[in-house]
């Protein structure tokens, strides 16, 4: 059996596929847990086992059901990112239906990871009744305070909402493959959550915090038995100016080629000042353009996401995009010169960049359009709240408040 260490516990735990499971008596949703996507960051895979350690001994059982998934059994048992190719930017839609129709060949261990990480998920969507949440444990190579990220759908910032943490909003626009788009894209709850430097005791204890928290928060479990108000005011001490939703509005990808260098000692929603060295690619400095926020900086030997730069976003501009939503108001774009629907479930709009460049960025966002590709002279963009599968949380607590 493959072995797991922690350097801010000192200790090595055996590991499987499935950390662990819990079945309540009464019914309620599915929480599913992933850790470990990344090997280096093992943080979330002893929170979790802890936490079903202590919750198998509780008197009050909980309601529904809750599974704990580690991610990439190779890259954790040698403490690397990952072996070949990062987990975490597999799950393009190429390869998912190469996945559901069973003609994925894995050509490496990442791939072979990959493929058992499906087969487990989609047994627990085919077993169990649901509504079903995911949750992705993560942490950075740089000190930091607990914080979200989201993709982008009106019910992930509903439940994210109940969190006293820092949102970071539209992370799919940067990234290619992260296993949260899947799941996103399915129509579930589900997003990341950041709990601070991979190698600290810090992060095992704020994901110990989150996993039990968001148990409460979707009603899996009483919140009589946890000290709720304790890990709410913890969070609270943390985050006293942080608080509410960020935009990433830069990321700095990383050519494979490319010789990079992130400068020393940054940390994350660091505030940075225009003109200030960031980082040293090819020889050539790298400065800000601007005064912005950084977030994950790159201090790690894998990874081609140098670092992200991001700003607040204006409650009234959630306020708005929630009621753009809502009543669907994007239906009047087709009938502007230039633009089109691209599918037939009307999800995917085609923009001609010839005519239509006056559809930027913040208007699509405004709207839910996250996904998009440019394919020649046209822009396809997709809508995150198409799939999203609202009918199924609506007798949920959290839903309606």
């Amino acid at each position: 059996m493959a072995q797991i260490y922690s350097k801010a516990l000192d200790q090595n735990l055996n590991i499987e596929r499935i950390i662990g499971r819990l079945d309540g008596k009464d019914s309620g949703g599915c929480l599913i847990f992933l850790a470990g996507v990344h090997g280096n960051e093992p943080s979330g895979v002893f929170a979790l086992t802890e936490v079903f350690k202590k919750l198998s001994k509780l008197q009050k059982p909980i309601r529904g059901s809750v599974y704990g998934i580690r991610g990439n059994l190779w890259a954790l048992e040698h403490g690397e990112r990952f072996h070949t190719t990062d987990l975490n930017r597999l799950w393009t839609p190429e390869r998912i239906s190469k996945l559901e129709s069973g003609s994925f060949n894995p050509q490496n261990r990442d791939e072979e990871e990959q493929l058992e990480l499906q087969t487990a998920l989609d047994n627990i969507l085919k077993k169990e009744k649901g509504p079903f949440y995911f949750f992705d444990l993560r942490t950075t190579s740089v000190d930091s305070i607990p914080f979200l990220t989201i993709n982008d759908s009106m019910l992930n910032r509903k439940f994210t909402r109940q969190y006293p943490l820092t949102s970071i909003l539209g992370i799919e626009e940067h990234l290619d493959g992260p296993v949260l788009s899947y799941l996103n894209e399915l129509g579930y709850v589900s997003f990341g959550f950041e709990g601070g430097q991979y190698d600290s005791i810090n992060a095992i204890e704020n994901h110990t915090i989150f996993i039990l928290l968001t148990m409460v928060f979707s009603g899996v479990l009483d919140i009589s038995q946890i000290p709720f108000d304790a890990y709410m005011q913890r969070w609270n001490s943390l985050n006293p100016h942080h608080q509410g939703f960020y935009e990433i509005y830069e990321h700095y990808q990383i050519k494979p080629e490319e010789q990079f260098t992130m400068k020393p000692r940054f940390t994350n929603f660091q505030t940075i000042s225009k003109g200030v060295p960031l980082a040293v690619s090819n020889g050539q400095l790298i400065t800000a353009k601007k005064t912005a926020k950084i977030l994950m900086p790159l201090y790690q030997s894998k990874g081609l996401d140098g670092y992200f730069l991001v700003k607040p976003t204006p409650s009234f501009f959630l306020w708005l995009s929630g009621i753009f939503r809502r009543f669907k108001v994007d239906r009047i774009f087709p009938l502007l010169p230039g633009v089109s629907w691209a599918s037939k479930s009307k999800n995917t709009m085609r923009v001609d960049l010839r005519i239509a460049r006056f559809i930027a960025h913040p208007l699509l966002h405004l709207f839910g359009y996250r996904t998009k590709k440019t394919v020649g002279r046209y822009l396809y963009i997709r809508n995150r709240e198409h799939n999203s599968r609202h009918k199924e949380y609506k007798n949920e607590k959290w839903y309606s408040t």
